[in-house]
């Protein structure tokens, strides 16, 4: 019975998915809706982004250097690079996705959830309008352009203070430390990189929102939803990197 209620609702949501794909590809006719939810998910998000792309850059700065003065202080030229490619490969992607995945995860299950209760999904359903493409595809699609801008926010933020403590225990000019980041990167690995994470803006946009459309159960049922939302969001974000990053790996192999 159990397995039978996973395997029900796993074919829901991945209905719901396909639906929410083809109603986000369309909100680009819904500018106002999708400048609104834009404004909610990434503006929302950016005091978080702020602070935690800068105690990012801080963090690792101050793990590696440690680190890499143990196996000889040469070693400390290399530090640059490496805090660029933690930041850039992982960490600002990861931490966007969990970022949003936190915040916009509980908002949409809670405000979807809010107009399921007060009947108001089902007035849309009355007038003909469906709720998917008026409601969920502006918000899956603010979500998934959300994403990467806030990455780029990260990734720029966690050099700036990788390079501020840089200049609190170290004597690297800007100049040196910004070559020596750039000297890491590659755009084979920066654009894939930055593009997984609107996979992670499509799950967290769409996970947020069923988990709304289908809270029951009065006021405890929106605490749930967005209890939901939270935790589903980022499970999804987590199992998604991993699988996007062997398929990213695998595409590298090939090509060269």
């Amino acid at each position: 019975m159990f397995l039978a209620y996973v395997l029900a609702n796993f074919g829901r949501y991945v209905h719901f998915a396909a639906r929410s794909l083809t109603a986000a590809l369309l909100a680009v006719r819904r500018p106002r809706d999708l400048l609104q939810q834009l404004y909610q998910v990434h503006v929302g998000a950016l005091p978080v982004s702020v602070v935690g792309g800068l105690a990012l850059g801080i963090i690792i700065w101050m793990h590696l250097h440690g680190v890499l003065i143990r196996f000889g202080p040469g070693n400390v030229q290399l530090l640059p690079q490496a805090l660029a490619l933690a930041v850039v490969l992982e960490l600002g992607p990861m931490g966007a996705g969990l970022i949003v995945a936190g915040r916009s995860g509980a908002s949409l299950g809670a405000e979807l959830g809010s107009m399921r209760l007060t009947e108001q999904i089902d007035a849309l359903e009355v007038l003909g309008s469906s709720p998917i493409r008026t409601l969920v595809g502006p918000r899956v699609l603010a979500c998934m352009i959300a994403l990467p801008l806030l990455t780029v926010k990260i990734i720029c933020l966690a050099i700036a203070g990788g390079f501020l403590a840089e200049q609190l225990g170290g004597n690297m000019a800007w100049g040196e430390f910004r070559n020596a980041c750039l000297s890491g990167l590659r755009l084979a690995d920066v654009i894939p990189a930055i593009l997984k994470t609107v996979a992670f803006g499509y799950l967290i946009g769409v996970t947020g929102c069923y988990c709304g459309m289908s809270a029951e159960g009065g006021t405890e049922g929106v605490g749930r939803a967005a209890t939901r939302g939270v935790v589903y969001s980022t499970l999804l974000v987590v199992i998604s990197d991993v699988i996007l990053v062997r398929i990213i790996q695998l595409i590298s192999a090939t090509g060269s």
